[in-house]
């Protein structure tokens, strides 16, 4: 996960008037929806048993990942755990292709980026696309412990809970079967910038936005999915996806109030982050969305295991998961 975005950039194909009226409609929504947060734990008991995401499932995934070490790049764990992705995405049905190109990082440092792309039904004109970020930082920078500053971190939330909620949706795609046109991508080399340098992080999103995997891409939205496996995990609604995709958003905070979630997707304001959503949405113009464990009440925003050597296993809620999971399953079959 990337940093707090401190600048503002002004998006020329924003339209004024649009944003204001979606501001407007999202602060009606918020204010509505505070008054049954309070129903959503009696909810979720009930409601959560009608959608095929299996946690169980989800949570072997992120640990699978965790298993080969840090997914730093340029690792033996990096490139193992590249092809364990590929090979599950080929087993559960998607037709499976990657970016492998040099990118050189803001310490001058060469690595060979991989994106990893599946895809499903892909004679659909119309597609979704789900994306997540499959690296991890190499550097517990935040940790307060200095010993921790120059060690990699597990990642276990940081990127693994991403890709192992996107790979139970390809199994469902699979086994529950779905005519939409789906693509599922996962960037490599999210994790590697540092503070104030937004162009130092998401070289993985940014490459494959300049150069997508079929000429002229495009998808009605798109979702990403970081962080998103923490215990006690807040989605709150993060700037830039309000502004370039309050549709989107309210689409899918609804389907996670109507499924008993909102106690974790919470109808507030949040920061403006740079993440992988930003080069697809000001490259490609794909409306995108930002699911992403950042509240504005928290001291350490991302929490207090972010970027630091606590984020393993043990950080890993299988109702975060679940919530995330169903969620998104629930919006891509509407």
């Amino acid at each position: 996960m990337s940093y707090f975005r401190r600048t503002m950039r002004n998006y020329s194909f924003l339209c004024f008037a649009l944003w204001a009226a979606l501001l407007f409609a999202l602060s009606c929504r918020g204010n509505s929806e505070q008054k049954s947060t309070s129903n959503d734990s009696t909810q979720t008991e009930n409601q959560v048993s009608e959608s095929p995401f299996d946690a169980d499932s989800a949570y072997v995934n992120v640990a699978r990942q965790v298993a080969f070490g840090p997914r730093t790049p340029g690792s033996q764990a990096h490139t193992s755990c590249g092809d364990w992705i590929k090979a599950q995405l080929t087993a559960y049905g998607a037709v499976v292709s990657e970016q492998c190109v040099p990118q050189t990082t803001h310490d001058g440092k060469e690595y060979k980026m991989r994106n990893i792309i599946a895809s499903y039904n892909t004679d659909a004109s119309e597609r979704i696309l789900l994306f997540a970020h499959w690296d991890t930082r190499p550097w517990c920078d935040q940790d307060d412990d200095p010993a921790w500053h120059n060690k990699p971190l597990d990642g276990a939330d940081d990127g693994a809970s991403g890709v192992a909620v996107l790979l139970e949706i390809a199994r469902l795609i699979q086994t529950q079967g779905s005519a939409k046109g789906i693509d599922i991508i996962f960037f490599d080399l999210e994790d590697y910038g540092e503070s104030n340098n937004d162009e130092s992080w998401c070289l993985g999103s940014t490459y494959w936005s300049k150069h997508p995997h079929v000429d002229g891409y495009t998808a009605q939205y798109g979702i990403l999915l970081d962080m998103v496996g923490a215990r006690g995990a807040q989605f709150n609604w993060e700037y830039f996806s309000k502004s370039n995709a309050g549709h989107i958003l309210l689409k899918v905070w609804d389907n996670a109030r109507n499924l008993g979630f909102g106690n974790y997707f919470i109808s507030a304001d949040g920061a403006a982050l740079t993440d992988d959503h930003i080069p697809v949405i000001t490259n490609r113009g794909i409306p995108s969305i930002d699911i992403v464990n950042y509240s504005t009440s928290r001291a350490k925003g991302f929490g207090d295991h972010w970027h630091t050597h606590k984020d393993n296993l043990d950080i890993i809620d299988k109702d975060v998961l679940r919530a995330v999971g169903a969620t998104v399953w629930a919006t891509i079959n509407e």
